[in-house]
This record gives structure tokens, sequence and C-alpha cells, in this order.
């Protein structure tokens, strides 16, 4: 099943237990479906809308000097689970010969591409830069 279709499904027993932080987090998020071109989303454009909804709550508790909020823990629920900088090193050090790159940041795309949406850029930023 398809991350947009769960979130509907989802969507339908939050209403029916009267869950109303899911129900209002899980109506925002497909607010956002429908602002998008195509009709059926893949889980990588829904993962992505998702990260750009967390990082603007954030900003915005930011803002108000709070740090946690009931919209952002159902959001994290549909992100896939992120890998670790340990996991992002171990891999790196298997996987990459640095003397092929120019300078150690360009080896930032084979990683994002190998961990996709598990892996943030910023602490896939943060590992390369132990490697200078």
């Amino acid at each position: 099943m398809s991350l947009q279709k769960q979130m509907h499904t989802d969507l339908i027993t939050a209403i029916k237990a009267r869950d109303t932080d899911k129900k209002e987090a899980v109506r925002i998020i497909m607010g956002e479906f429908g602002r998008q071109n195509e009709k059926e989303l893949s889980d990588d454009q829904v993962i992505a809308i998702i990260k750009k909804l967390i990082k603007s709550e954030k900003e915005l508790l930011a803002a108000k000097g709070e740090e946690e909020s009931a919209y952002i823990k159902v959001l994290c629920e549909y992100l896939p689970e992120q890998v670790t900088e340990d996991e992002i090193r171990v891999w790196i050090e298997a996987n990459i010969d640095f003397s092929t790159f120019g300078n150690f940041m360009q080896a930032m795309k084979p990683v994002m591409t190998h961990f996709g949406a598990a892996a943030e850029g910023n602490i896939v930023k943060k590992v390369l830069q132990t490697f200078k």
C-alpha cells in the first residue's frame, strides 16, 4: 500500500477514533497533496512533502520558543526510520573512494542515492566533513 493510501486509511481511522491530533495532521498533509500536479504521488514525493512540513513546523516552534508538538509526532510516524551517523560512516568507509572526487563533499551524491529518504542531508554533510 502506498504511503498516500495509508494516510487516507489512517485519516478514516482517526476520524472514527476521534483522534483530533492525528486527524488534523493527516488532513494538512493530504491538503498538500492537492497542490501537486499529479493525482497519485510516489512515496518519495510524499516523504518530501512531510519533511517540508516538519521543517516549517520546527521553524514556527522555534519562533514561539517551544520544542515539541503533537503535529510533528504524527508527521514523523510516516517517515522511514532514519539512519545514524555511525551507519553512514561505516557505509562511506566501505564504499567511497575519496581519491575519485575533487573534494569530500562531492561524495554526498552517492551517499544520498544509497540511503535515500532514510538519511538527512545535514547529517550526511556532517559525517563527510569528518573525513577531511
